[in-house]
């Protein structure tokens, strides 16, 4: 009888039909996505941190100055904002990008920012180094048509409900079009519980970086909904082998426009980031 491997036997990710661009297997070495001298996928775990939405010069720029001094290496901010409710604040718009752009002259930090519609495709590339593209647009198949004919890095966050194997399949539009500079973000999944904003699934991050070649963050802000969470859940997702963060920072959370109740204030970021340095030595990061 054939002795049987513990590879051949143990559980993976199957896609149906096959996934060919993003699976480990494609490529002989990790994808290390640069966003303007600065390496996601390589040693370092990059923090990237800001409020949820764009609301103020003002905000915006004591925000950014807080956490790059406290080390975060990119500034997220929305400045168009996806709400379930129509009546919520939906962002400045092409404003907050102004907004954006001026904080990245200023500090000198990075700029992610998400992209809802193709239609806005242009004058979002134009203020931002790295598109998001949200979890409610994971499977809007012509925004990833469209976003993977740029040349510009891309965070592609997980659907709410999606499985691993339709995540990979929206990378794979992605990669498809052509933009090889993908970034896989966790943010918590829908499930029964309703202690917590979402259920942080740390499961997907081994899972994806063993059967793919592509860099995975994790959003803890979004994955608890709960500022007091999120530095447990940081400190969580570096163990078991995140390649970075996405973290949701603001002065004064009671009076944010958007997701207050999940944003750390700047000496509590200030206090993870320390946190995270020790746990990032322990496992070999930095």
């Amino acid at each position: 009888m054939k002795d049987v491997t513990i590879s051949e036997v143990e559980p993976f990710i199957k896609t149906d039909p096959p996934v060919r661009l993003v699976l480990r297997r494609a490529k002989d070495r990790e994808t290390v996505v640069d966003v303007k001298g600065i390496e996601i996928g390589g040693r370092e775990i990059v923090v990237m941190a800001g409020p949820c939405a764009v609301e103020s010069e003002e905000q915006l720029l004591s925000i950014a100055r807080a956490v790059k001094a406290s080390g975060a290496r990119i500034l997220r901010g929305g400045a168009f904002k996806p709400r379930t409710s129509p009546y919520s604040f939906q962002g400045l718009k092409e404003e907050g990008l102004k907004l954006l752009d001026l904080a990245r002259t200023e500090t000198g930090l990075a700029v992610v920012t998400e992209v809802m519609d193709a239609r806005h495709l242009d004058v979002v590339c134009a203020h931002t180094d790295i598109l998001q593209v949200g979890s409610r647009n994971m499977q809007n198949f012509t925004l990833l048509e469209e976003v993977g004919k740029c040349r510009k890095p891309v965070l592609l966050k997980r659907g709410m409900s999606a499985t691993l194997d339709e995540y990979l399949q929206a990378a794979e539009y992605l990669m498809k079009g052509g933009n090889d500079q993908v970034i896989l973000c966790e943010r918590g999944i829908r499930t029964f519980e309703t202690s917590t904003r979402n259920t942080l699934d740390l499961n997907a991050v081994p899972m994806l970086k063993r059967h793919t070649h592509l860099p995975v963050i994790v959003d803890p802000s979004h994955g608890t909904g709960h500022w007091w969470m999120v530095p447990r859940l940081a400190s969580a997702a570096i163990a078991v082998g995140a390649d970075g963060l996405l973290v949701e920072v603001h002065c004064h959370p009671e009076s944010a426009l958007s997701d207050g109740q999940q944003s750390l204030t700047p000496p509590d970021f200030d206090r993870m980031m320390k946190t995270i340095r020790a746990v990032a030595a322990a496992v070999g990061r930095q």
